[in-house]
Formats: C-alpha cells, structure tokens, sequence
C-alpha cells in the first residue's frame, strides 16, 4: 500500500493508492495531469487499512500525514552525508547529529513555502533547499535495537528541511533555524515499508528552477535507517506517524560561490527513488505579494 492523501471534489479528505503504480503523484499533480486512486478505508497508520476497488479523481494532493498525526514534532538528523559534512566544513559527526522542528512547519505537495520576515532580506539570512529521505513510523517504538528497528517502519516518503542559514549557523541549536511556519513541504506519497524492502539504497534529488542542485544516494549516510530508529527510541516513545528526516547529500547552496538561495517565485522540487516520487512546491516572500498590490 502507497498511500496518497486527496481532496475529490466536494467531499472530505481521502486517502488513496493511484491505480498507475508507476506515476510520480507529485509531478503529475504539478503538471495538472489527472491522477485515479483506490480509495483506501481506514487511516495512512492503520495496517488494517484496505485498499477497495473505488477509484477516486484527485482534486487536491495533501500531505500524506497531516499535523496531527505526526506525533507531536518532528525530528531530524543532521550531516547524515560525509559528502554534505564536507561542503559546509564541519566535522564529520561520531554520533548522529539531531534537532527537532514543530509539526507547524508541515505542507504538502504544491504548497507555498513561505520566507517569514524573520529571515528577510534574504540574501543576508540564506533560505536553502535539503532534499530528505523521511522515516514513518508505524507502531510505538521505545528503546528498539538496530536488528529489529526496520519492523517499526511504516513505511518512506520525501521531505524538503527548508533551512535558513544565517539563524542556524549563527548558534549551536539548529531548531530555531528550521522551525518556521509552512516550511517543511512533506511527500508526495508514503510507501509502505513491505513494498519497498532497501530504502537503504535510493536515489534522491532536488531540481531548483529546472536545474539539478542535489543528486545523492540514501547508500551514502553516516547513519542508516536502523541505526537512526535504535538512537531515536533510547528511552523514549516514538509514536505511531512519528516521522524523521535522515539529512541531505552535498549541494546545499549557501556553500556555492556566490552563495544560492531561495527567493521569491523560485520553484523547488525534491525527489526520492522508490515509488516515492517529486515534491515540487513554490517559494513565496512574506510580504512580497501584498507589495506587489500596492
């Protein structure tokens, strides 16, 4: 099961899997090209979820979790890539390098990402893309060894950890850095863990504007997916829908010359191997289409 999560018309919310197993949702929603889905009955983390033979038109591609069911926050790792530890000249981490964000920070595919004005002007405050692998979990986890952690796996899907450089290096606690409003874009789809076995070995990209930025390889982490589920749980609960981002490759841009970064009407796109497909979202200045009124 790969669950999407729709608006169909008028009626509520939905939960699907597309009847194409081989399209990118993500794309083909961005290009308004139209998508059919099985209606699933039950929740995104209910393993007892069925698949029926429904099939729904999908009006609107959400987030496949929404807030609330996220497990209270998000948690992230950082300089999971040597290559990427490399480019931004720090140390390559002994131990895995976390920070958590708010689940406020949570959008969905064709979503805005939005600069706050607290990271404006951008060229002194960085806005960056990070192209991210995303683990679900899918029953509560709670100090779980490397050899079992994959059984707690729901399944995978894409993330882009939107990170403003100028507050994030300008301390040692990263949190705040990445916390603002409507600026995680997460998705397109979740797939399930017992259709894609090796999430250990899945290309992932980020294309800005058309132009390849990022091209990795989840191989490449420091940490891998065990390791990173048995850290996460020491002595504490990982919920059902809890998710963690696994960190990005190399080709971040505040460490291109001259530095990259995100402005207003760039479009970003994100991508994960897999069957999990293309998270294309635009960026919007706080404050710039009000000026643009005027």
């Amino acid at each position: 099961m790969s669950p999407i999560k729709t608006q169909c018309g008028d009626c509520p919310g939905h939960i699907g899997e597309p009847v194409d197993p081989t399209l990118d949702v993500g794309l083909a929603f961005h290009r308004k090209e139209p998508i059919k889905a099985y209606e699933i009955l039950g929740s995104a983390l209910d393993p007892a979820a069925q698949v029926t033979t429904n099939v729904l038109t999908v009006k609107e591609l959400l987030a496949p979790l929404d807030r609330s069911q996220v497990g209270g926050f998000v948690r992230c790792l950082g300089l999971n890539y040597a290559d990427h530890a490399k480019e931004a000249g720090m140390k390559k981490p002994d131990i895995p390098v976390s920070f958590s964000k708010p689940a406020t920070t949570l959008i969905g595919p064709g979503a805005k990402v939005v600069i706050p004005k607290v990271a404006q002007p951008i060229a002194k405050h960085l806005p960056d893309y990070e192209t991210e692998l995303v683990i679900v979990i899918g029953k509560a986890a709670k100090n779980v060894s490397e050899a079992d952690a994959l059984d707690y796996v729901l399944g995978y899907t894409a993330a882009n950890d939107v990170s403003f450089r100028w507050h994030q290096l300008s301390t040692t606690q990263w949190g705040f850095s990445k916390s603002f409003d409507n600026t995680n874009p997460l998705g397109p789809a979740i797939v399930s863990a017992s259709a894609l076995r090796d999430a250990q070995s899945l290309p992932l990209n980020c294309i800005l504007n058309g132009k390849v930025v990022q091209d990795g390889n989840t191989s490449n982490q420091l940490f891998s997916i065990r390791e990173t589920i048995a850290y996460f749980s020491q002595g504490t609960t990982l919920p059902p829908g809890s998710i963690i981002l696994t960190g990005t490759p190399a080709g971040v841009g505040f460490v291109k010359k001259p530095p990259q970064f995100l402005k207003h009407g760039d479009v970003v796109a994100v991508s994960v191997g897999g069957g999990i497909g293309t998270l294309v979202n635009e960026v919007v200045e706080e404050g710039a289409l009000a000026k643009a009124k005027l």
